[in-house]
């Protein structure tokens, strides 16, 4: 009797003791990082198609388009959209490129608009 009950006591910790742990805090940190960085990127993506729609726009004033210019769109992209595209997609982009295209699109806009900042 002594020896059925020292063997099931052995098989319930050896299967319990054996069995996998829940991944799920060690996966939720970098699942978390990446909720977070997506929420920003589409957050910034949204705010910088505004201020890509306001230049466009004939009836913004070119006041408006300096501030955008200027200030808005670089502030927003240097701050939010840039770090959050790295984080999502650190092998497709460089910060290097990132500033690139940044002023790319700006010098564009600027010349377009004659705007000097």
């Amino acid at each position: 009797m002594k020896i059925k009950i020292l063997i099931s006591l052995f098989l319930t910790l050896a299967i319990t003791g054996c069995q996998k742990q829940p991944e799920e805090a060690v996966a939720s940190e970098p699942d978390k990082i990446d909720i977070t960085a997506k929420a920003q990127f589409e957050q910034s993506d949204k705010k910088i198609e505004a201020f890509l729609n306001q230049l466009e726009n004939p009836d913004t004033s070119q006041d408006a388009r300096t501030h955008i210019l200027c200030k808005d769109y670089p502030g927003e992209y240097k701050k939010n959209y840039m770090p959050a595209l790295l984080k999502l997609s650190p092998t497709d982009f460089t910060e290097k490129k990132l500033l690139l295209d940044l002023d790319s699109a700006l010098d564009y806009y600027k010349k377009s608009f004659g705007i000097n900042c």
